[in-house]
């Protein structure tokens, strides 16, 4: 038995921490950019709360709140720019994993400067970026427990992630009160992609012990909670449990990585900007359906914990908790057409070769167009 883990992340969590924001900003820089969307943070008044713990903690801000879902690589420019003219020195992300990725892209393109699509494919490297406190409001992405950063070219309609130790949060603050003014749509869109994370780091090729045991946990927390959230938002302890599935689940990708259902899944959002949760349940049982045959025994794990009895349980699971959370929409729902396959199937093979390699069943590009128009 041999393996490596590492993730210098430290995690604060629990009811009410977000009241740390200013302390813990105050220990990585004098100016923060605060980065988040144009409209929830403000809403929930989060963002106004966050201001007046930087004022309190002595810590100068300016703000960039023009992330989008699916954040762009021209957005993380506009920002990188933002933070240089204002003479930032860290970055404080706010918001949902959208906000998340794009403050760590941020992070990295103020300090690298150039074309980011380079480091993004590993033509250039680098291992520098200004510090990052993070700030979830939805628990699903998991983005404050990994060096990710998912974002979409707008000029190729790649969507592809920034891997980077460096952008590797320096402090993520998890507090499940900030979960509780998601929409139920939302709730069940972004716990649903903190389940599928959990699932697919447990069943890839590179997982290793301490992945799976993770893994195993934020599958069986996520699954445990969804269903009761839909059913009663103020039910705090499922809270607690969600955000630390998902936190759990971005721990787990970060070294164990995704498989073929988000390596499918990227480019359906890349091309139709749709909400990635809504197009992994589109995908999953038809991903799933291909794949328990290369790894029986950890999908038979996987189906007792979402109420099965054995591997083959499993799919019909999955459905049935879709059904619960009404998560039915269809690719074809979605705006995605047959003559999208071609497309969607090569650009699965250009931007997610290592998560489809590191499926339990390596899916060939007829397969990979097949699953596809299943789900249509």
């Amino acid at each position: 038995m041999e393996f490596q883990y590492h993730l210098p992340v430290n995690l604060v969590f629990g009811r009410g921490k977000s009241d740390l924001i200013g302390e813990k900003a105050a220990a990585f820089g004098k100016r923060a950019l605060i980065v988040t969307g144009g409209r929830s943070t403000k809403e929930s008044g989060l963002l106004g709360k966050t201001e007046e713990l930087l004022r309190k903690s002595g810590v100068d801000f300016s703000l960039f709140d023009k992330v989008t879902p699916n954040p762009l690589t021209t957005t993380v420019y506009e920002g990188a720019e933002h933070a240089i003219s204002e003479g930032c020195d860290m970055v404080l992300a706010l918001g949902g994993g959208s906000s998340l990725d794009a403050a760590k892209g941020i992070a990295f393109q103020t300090v690298n400067g150039g074309d980011i699509n380079e480091y993004i494919y590993g033509r250039k490297v680098s291992n520098k970026a200004l510090p990052i406190l993070a700030v979830p409001t939805t628990c699903g992405t998991g983005s404050e427990g990994n060096g990710f950063a998912v974002m979409t070219n707008p000029d190729t309609l790649d969507k592809k992630s920034l891997r980077c130790s460096a952008i590797v949060p320096a402090c993520s603050i998890i507090d499940p009160l900030l979960m509780k003014t998601m929409p139920k749509k939302t709730l069940v869109s972004v716990g649903f992609d903190a389940l599928c994370h959990n699932m697919d780091a447990y069943i890839s090729a590179i997982s290793q012990p301490l992945t799976d045991i993770m893994a195993l946990e934020g599958a069986r927390l996520a699954a445990g909670s969804l269903t009761k959230l839909y059913a009663d938002t103020e039910d705090l302890k499922s809270w607690e449990h969600l955000c630390l599935a998902s936190t759990l689940g971005g721990m787990v990708i970060g070294t164990a990585g995704v498989t073929a259902l988000h390596g499918m899944e990227h480019p359906v959002s890349g091309l139709k900007n749709i909400v990635h949760g809504k197009g992994l349940a589109a995908l999953a049982p038809y991903v799933y359906e291909a794949s328990i045959k290369g790894a029986p025994d950890k999908f038979l794990l996987l189906s007792r914990i979402l109420g099965g009895r054995d591997e083959k349980d499993f799919v019909p699971a999955i459905k049935q908790l879709l059904s619960e959370l009404q998560l039915t929409e269809t690719l074809g729902d979605m705006g995605v057409e047959e003559k999208n396959l071609d497309w969607l199937t090569e650009n699965c093979l250009k931007v997610s070769a290592p998560s489809i390699a590191n499926h339990p069943v390596v899916f060939t590009p007829e397969k990979i167009r097949e699953i596809f128009r299943k789900a249509l």
